[in-house]
């Protein structure tokens, strides 16, 4: 585990920092600088992009990660990517071609909403394609650089560079430099760049001789491919088709109150992006040189690593949620954002407690089980998502109510899956001790905060930012003394220790 934790360290703090921009982004410029209509607008925008990513992907950058580990030769592996990266064009071209369909299809689902506002999306339905495709060859070429064990550089782009240019760009409105309705299309134009900057680096790693040669098993290869296209897109259907079904029933300003609520939920799941960029390569490593016990130490070793960081962080921002919500321009955000910050934060501490169990599926044999449990999850939160907000009207609490049983439910089956075939799971004897602990410091501190004064500077509250320091610092310091305490991860300790000493 010493490379996954010595890159893993690297990516949590570059993720965490992206998330401290983001979380600047999303709660004081967002909403000041754009105000809610355009920050729900962009919303839409990035989360339609989101859904038909993985699609336009193909699949290629979860194959790059399966199969590159499993060549021998040079010669194989170069026929290999020649043969790969071409293959979201099949996708991209046709999607392309056709986009005035598209682009009258999103305008028709938007006007269901009676709201004139939202024929603003006119202008933008483009963008939605351009970043698609961008973000789907991102991914692919940063598949490239994970498989040669570098994921640092690619997660600097991944997790900062969009933010910052956000921030820049967010900053350009605020001062006149550009227009609220430029921004998005400046926006795109950073996420093509961001694309090309990729490219370079992986080509900079690994520039394969290019041919139109394919390797042994190319029909492997396709097949993996087209099953995991669905697999792959599981993940963001659950999180972003809930933003693109709000506009077509309440519009965009509540698209923004929830992107907010999410955002903040989502907050805790740094740690799994960044051990899960070289856990992956690790995994599919491991399986393809048939080293079960590796699988396996893989396997609980990043599940309660993950479950141990998690928890903290869910307590952290669980704990100090309402003060978060004072911070924003309006009460609508706070508005059921309670509720659905733990929602989607308990299904984030779900998955972190998965461990490594989606790359076991997705790099073994059995991948082929990765279509009907990404089908499944697909059809199970649109159809919840709609009885919940739509029939029986729960706003945006039903949205995060359906992601969650959405989570727990399919994850489930895939922890039994992997038991059943290869007789593993991800739980140790301190898994449980580890849950108790985290439910009992939630329980502890979640119905208290410091009888701080309200203090204003040019009217923006200083008093919760003062609360939440103050009860961070203390839920810090006991999980972290009681952590330690109990044992619960040898290499949490052996950190601990280095720092003492």
């Amino acid at each position: 585990m010493g490379i996954v934790f010595r890159q893993s360290l690297k990516n949590t703090i570059i993720i965490y920092l992206g998330f401290l921009i983001g979380g600047i982004n999303t709660i004081f410029l967002y909403s000041r600088f754009l105000k809610d209509e355009y920050y729900g607008l962009t919303t839409y925008v990035f989360s339609a992009s989101n859904l038909i990513m993985p699609i336009t992907a193909f699949g290629v950058h979860f194959t790059i990660i399966k199969f590159f580990s499993g060549y021998k030769s040079k010669e194989q592996k170069d026929k290999f990517l020649s043969s790969v990266i071409f293959l979201p064009l099949l996708v991209a071209i046709p999607i392309g071609f056709f986009w005035d369909y598209f682009h009258n299809w999103i305008l028709n689902f938007i006007s269901k909403s009676n709201s004139k506002e939202n024929l603003i999306i006119e202008n933008y339905t483009i963008c939605i394609y351009i970043i698609a495709v961008s973000c789907a060859y991102f991914e692919v070429f940063y598949s490239w650089a994970k498989v040669q064990m570098q994921s640092v550089f690619g997660n600097v782009l991944k997790e900062l560079y969009n933010r910052v240019a956000v921030m820049i760009l967010l900053f350009a409105v605020y001062f006149n430099f550009i227009t609220k309705q430029e921004f998005i299309y400046y926006i795109s134009f950073a996420y093509i760049l961001r694309t090309l900057i990729m490219m370079l680096y992986a080509f900079r790693l690994y520039l394969p001789k290019f041919s139109f040669s394919l390797p042994n098993n190319f029909r492997e290869v396709l097949r993996y491919t087209f099953y995991i296209i669905l697999a792959g897109s599981a993940g963001a259907i659950i999180l972003d088709i809930d933003k693109v079904m709000i506009p077509g029933k309440e519009g965009f300003e509540t698209a923004a109150y929830y992107a907010v609520a999410v955002f903040i939920g989502s907050f805790i799941e740094a740690p799994s992006r960044a051990m899960g960029q070289i856990l992956q390569p690790l995994t599919s490593k491991s399986i393809n040189e048939d080293n079960p016990k590796e699988t396996e130490s893989l396997y609980k070793k990043s599940s309660i690593n993950l479950l141990l960081i998690g928890g903290l962080f869910f307590i952290l921002v669980n704990c100090n949620v309402s003060e978060l919500f004072k911070l924003m321009p309006n009460k609508n955000y706070a508005e059921g954002g309670v509720l659905v910050v733990l929602m989607i934060s308990l299904a984030k501490l779900f998955l972190m407690m998965l461990g490594t169990n989606g790359a076991i599926i997705t790099n073994s044999k059995f991948y082929r089980i990765a279509l009907p449990i990404g089908v499944g999850m697909a059809l199970s939160v649109y159809t919840l998502n709609k009885y919940f907000y739509n029939d029986l009207n729960m706003g945006t609490e039903g949205l995060a109510l359906a992601t969650l049983i959405t989570v727990l439910l399919f994850n489930s089956f895939k922890i039994w899956f992997v038991k059943s075939k290869f007789e593993i799971t991800p739980f140790t004897n301190k898994t449980l001790l580890m849950g108790l602990l985290i439910l009992i410091m939630f329980l502890g501190f979640y119905f208290w905060n410091f009888n701080v004064p309200k203090l204003f500077i040019n009217k923006f509250p200083v008093h919760p930012i003062i609360n939440i320091i103050l009860k961070s610092i203390i839920i810090i310091i006991v999980y972290v003394v009681l952590v330690f305490k109990l044992s619960i991860s040898d290499q949490i300790n052996s950190l601990i220790k280095r720092y003492i000493r």
